[in-house]
């Protein structure tokens, strides 16, 4: 992971400004000037990087989570950060990307899928390699708890089940890697499964628990952009997981994210979609099998049949 090498402030001791409201008129007194014309600049600049579209609402958030990478760089406003990112640097645009990015996860979150998802994968089991994308994996919870229940499916770790976990935020990719929870983070996870897939701390590391080495072979973790027009890998997939992503783009680039998907599933792949995300503007892509949880429509069907390759 790239790390931002602080620039020196011109002062030390940022001065009090007055914030300017999204109404337009003076607000409370915050640490840096926060106007209109930065917030816009904010969400072109978010929307064009990841495809997020910032909602007025959101402005207070931004301030919050944008003002730390102020304090980080040494920077005394946001007029100059904003022009910082927009000179094109790669290692600041990487941290500001991460500052904004929604991260909330849990393992066997939307529990419903995972009984699904096992149901989809047992016709596969004598059929050579399977392989499941996690694009949204966050700090790992989704992945690892894709990878249990296909442990607990195959009766043991499968060597042909291959796991791509990735993820934009690089921060949340490290921690993903170390697979290393508190105790409160697993508490949901029964018993007998937490023994056989996690070993205890002991001494610095009490309270916390770490995904036992063989669990974590099953996956490979890799920084995707799901707004970038190409992605480095091929496919096919047996199974997408792109869960709780889609709610932060507008429908024209989900259109495009799921377009992509395509040519990446196997023609019977499915789709696991978040609770609140719905693709019926998708139609000519996906079509629903379950709740949240997409197959190919018979059109994108053919096509993803053409551009399998196995």
């Amino acid at each position: 992971m790239h790390k931002t090498t602080a620039r020196s402030p011109v002062n030390s001791q940022p001065q009090q400004a007055t914030v300017v409201s999204a109404s337009g008129v003076a607000g409370d007194d915050r640490e840096f000037l926060f106007t209109d014309q930065d917030f816009e600049r904010i969400r072109k600049l978010i929307y064009e990087r990841a495809g997020i579209s910032l909602s007025p609402i959101k402005r207070d958030m931004v301030y919050s989570r944008v003002a730390r990478r102020l304090r980080a760089t040494g920077l005394r406003s946001f007029t100059a950060y904003l022009s910082l990112l927009e000179q094109g640097d790669p290692v600041e645009m990487e941290a500001f990307t991460n500052s904004l990015t929604t991260n909330l996860t849990s393992f066997f979150r939307e529990e419903h899928h995972f009984p699904m998802l096992k149901e989809h994968l047992r016709p596969r089991m004598k059929k050579g390699a399977v392989t499941i994308w996690c694009s949204a994996s966050s700090t790992g919870e989704e992945p690892y708890s894709i990878a249990m229940t296909v442990a607990e499916l195959y009766g043991g770790i499968p060597n042909n089940v291959k796991i791509l976990a990735s993820d934009l935020d690089t921060n949340v990719l490290d921690k993903a890697r170390q697979g290393v929870y508190p105790l409160d983070r697993v508490s949901k996870i029964p018993e007998d499964m937490l023994r056989k897939y996690f070993m205890r701390g002991s001494g610095a590391q009490d309270g916390f628990v770490r995904v036992r080495p063989e669990l974590q072979a099953m996956l490979s973790f890799r920084q995707i952009n799901l707004l970038d027009t190409s992605w480095p890998m091929r496919g096919p997939f047996d199974a997408i997981f792109c869960r709780n992503v889609m709610i932060y783009f507008d429908k024209p680039t989900q259109h495009g994210i799921l377009e992509k998907f395509v040519p990446l599933l196997t023609e019977d792949g499915v789709l696991f979609a978040g609770h609140s995300e719905s693709f019926h503007h998708a139609a000519d892509l996906f079509k629903l099998r379950n709740k949240t949880v997409y197959e190919l429509a018979e059109p994108a069907k053919k096509r993803a049949h053409r551009s399998e390759g196995r």
